[in-house]
């Protein structure tokens, strides 16, 4: 302990009895400080606690209180700094442990030393505050280099160095995945393993690079019961949309004896709602009013959207109506509940009730847009600009959307002229919401060039401009850019595969869509999106390989309506209707609930196999039980299945009776069929009526 002597630098005299008193307490000061350091060496934690040694240290101070010469009181403290090392004569025998090296026969580092490792250890700091990971590493080596060379400890220093470098690992993790697998074994080597600083940035660093079995396995077997650890752990889960497990990992938590607090329940509770588990929910919820977080604001905020997601609507405006304080974010859920649901009575007295502002709005309007009411959302945003509420890049996005969805070119313009106006444009999500807008208003060359004057693309805007090019059909400029993106440090997501696959469905590219199905077997992360494998089962259905649609099917291990129709349809192209209609049934055994997308798929494939009794049946089916009215699809394969078999009168019935006027196609299949079977009574009859819709 002398090195504190030497970094001291006492001088020989002190002009006031002031200074010299001020002096020795610095040095007590020091030596309080390095006590932690003597007792890891004599291994005292069991047997003495730091405040034992510390009065020693100050009794030593005061036996020599009497002394009032500035000179003897300087030279005194001097003496005593210089034999600190006499400190260990005042700890008992029997509190000493054997220990292979004790603290005065180490090799103290000198003052200049210990500046050149503070110099390398900020510097680490630095090169981690900035994501430079290998000239952290590198500084680290140093550090370690020098400590492996020395006799004296420097746990902290390495702990301190350890922690920087795990920081930076997580924040790059996309790069550095590997050197922190590297780093977590070092630690495991130095036996770090269960230290209380380290343990949190190992699960948040596993839980960033999505290997969240490696945390779990980190947080189950942390010595300590920490509640903060689980909760890393769950939101960890939360974070890539695993609700399921992240209910799992909560009960393992209960079950080891952990209490959850008011951070748990929030992330639980959006869980059961994200994963419609009302009985959990309830169950959460009665526990939740069992401890002592029933009156936590995010708490009460997260059961309100809970049961809002429920589609329990009472039970959500019972909570609300309870709460005795309700922030933006109570008026906000419960609003958009309402509106939502379209209605828009309830949602404006609450309006009534609270000040608006602009996030008030924008979930009004965002509501509107999930209605598919696009009208009502542009008429919210110009109500904003009458009554002087501030559009942000949010407002600006939903306005967009409700553009690209009802084609409203001319507002998306203004849209886009307020956004330049208000600096906004420049803004990523700002930016690719125009790039959907122009696109799908069929302005591919305004998309473009927004989508080039972008200069740092992120995965959205590449997504966005290959959607626009595939809505278009611009199919060979989707798959250019595409590729260029490939060779770009972006990857695509399941999204841009989502997007690329119909590309290559619709062209018959059945050789690209292959490549581009072994990459999803690569790719782990790419494995658990339903769009995905929905999209890749289209392909091989449109382009008639049904064995291999067959085994995508049957190996997923959730499906939903657009899984089964896929196949329906793939089925019904092959002319296999009766394989169709079973899977339909298979459909309805699982309660996934069909649409008129569905019906088209089941119609058209009663038509392909000339199933006439079993093609009615489904028709009357889609219109007494799902409860779906027919659109010009429907009456298009109706005509189809009627004329294929030469029930031509019942298919101009079809005509006839629906509450559409015939369009081309329809009259075209009705001739079609005509000739077929020679009627050329009704041919005429067709021909007549098509001249004269053409010249409508």
């Amino acid at each position: 302990m002398s090195f504190i002597a030497r970094a001291i630098q006492v001088p020989p005299n002190s002009a006031t009895l002031e200074e010299a008193r001020k002096r020795t307490f610095s040095f007590f000061k020091q030596a309080c400080r390095s006590i932690p350091t003597v007792m890891d060496i004599y291994n005292l934690d069991d047997v003495c606690t730091i405040s034992h040694l510390r009065s020693t240290i100050s009794a030593e101070i005061r036996k020599n209180a009497h002394i009032t010469n500035p000179k003897l009181m300087t030279s005194w403290s001097i003496f005593l700094q210089q034999n600190l090392s006499q400190v260990q004569k005042f700890i008992p025998k029997s509190w000493k442990k054997p220990s292979s090296q004790t603290l005065f026969q180490q090799k103290i580092p000198t003052f200049d030393e210990k500046l050149q490792l503070d110099s390398i250890s900020s510097s680490l700091q630095t090169f981690a505050n900035q994501g430079n990971l290998i000239k952290a590493f590198e500084s680290y080596s140093l550090i370690q280099n020098y400590v492996s060379s020395s006799t004296f400890s420097y746990s902290l220093l390495t702990l301190h160095s350890i922690c920087s470098l795990l920081i930076c690992c997580t924040t790059t993790f996309e790069k550095s995945f590997s050197q922190g697998k590297q780093l977590h074994a070092h630690i495991i080597t130095l036996g770090f393993e269960q230290n209380h600083v380290l343990v949190p940035k190992l699960v948040t660093f596993y839980t960033n690079v999505g290997y969240l079995s490696d945390a779990y396995v980190i947080t189950l077997n942390s010595k300590k019961g920490c509640c903060f650890l689980w909760n890393l752990l769950i939101s960890g889960y939360m974070k890539y949309g695993f609700w399921r497990e992240a209910i799992c990992v909560y009960k393992q938590m209960l079950s080891i004896g952990v209490k959850p607090d008011k951070f748990t329940y929030p992330s639980v509770l959006k869980a059961c709602g994200n994963e419609l588990d009302m009985r959990f929910g309830r169950e959460v919820h009665r526990s939740i009013y069992a401890s002592c977080h029933e009156k936590d604001q995010f708490v009460q905020n997260a059961l309100v959207t809970m049961y809002v997601k429920f589609g329990e609507l009472k039970v959500a405006r019972d909570l609300f109506d309870k709460m005795p304080v309700k922030d933006v974010v109570s008026w906000n859920t419960m609003i958009y509940a309402y509106s939502s649901k379209g209605m828009w009575q309830e949602a404006l007295m609450l309006i009534e009730r609270m000040p608006m502002n602009t996030v008030t709005w924008n979930v009004l309007a965002g509501g509107c847009l999930e209605t598919y009411n696009y009208r009502g959302a542009l008429e919210l945003i110009s109500q904003m600009r009458y009554h002087g509420a501030e559009l942000d890049c949010v407002t600006i996005v939903i306005g967009l959307s409700a553009c690209s969805q009802s084609g409203f070119f001319k507002v998306g313009k203004e849209i886009h002229c307020f956004a330049v106006r208000s600096c906004s444009d420049g803004i990523v999500i700002v930016k690719n919401a125009l790039i959907i807008m122009y696109s799908r208003c069929n302005d591919l060359g305004h998309a473009h060039v927004l989508f080039r004057s972008t200069e740092a693309k992120s995965l959205t805007t590449w997504n966005s401009i290959i959607a626009g090019c595939i809505y278009l059909a611009r199919y060979d400029e989707a798959s250019f850019i595409f590729r260029e993106m490939l060779s770009t440090e972006v990857k695509p997501n399941y999204v841009t595969i989502a997007s690329i696959l119909p590309y290559c469905a619709r062209t018959m590219n059945l050789s690209h869509g292959k490549e581009i199905h072994c990459s999803v077997i690569k790719q782990k992360e790419l494995k658990d999106h339903l769009l995905l494998w929905n999209s890749l089962l289209e392909l091989y259905s449109k382009s008639g390989k049904m064995l291999e649609a067959q085994r995508i099917f049957y190996s997923m291990h959730e499906k939903d309506k657009v899984t089964y129709t896929s196949l329906i349809a793939g089925y019904g192209m092959q002319g296999e209707g009766q394989v169709a209609l079973l899977l339909f049934e298979e459909m309805n055994k699982y309660r996934i609930k069909p649409d008129y997308i569905t019906m088209v798929a089941v119609l058209s494939a009663c038509s392909h196999s000339g199933l006439v009794l079993e093609g009615q049946m489904m028709f009357e089916r889609m219109v007494n039980e799902y409860k779906i009215s027919p659109q010009m699809e429907h009456f298009a394969c109706m005509v189809d299945l009627f004329g294929n078999v030469g029930l031509l009168k019942r298919a101009v019935q079809v005509i006839i009776e629906m509450p559409f006027k015939p369009s081309h196609a329809i009259l075209a299949t009705l001739i079609r069929a005509c000739r077929i079977h020679g009627n050329t009574h009704i041919m005429e009859w067709a021909t007549k009526l098509l001249y004269m819709r053409t010249k409508e």
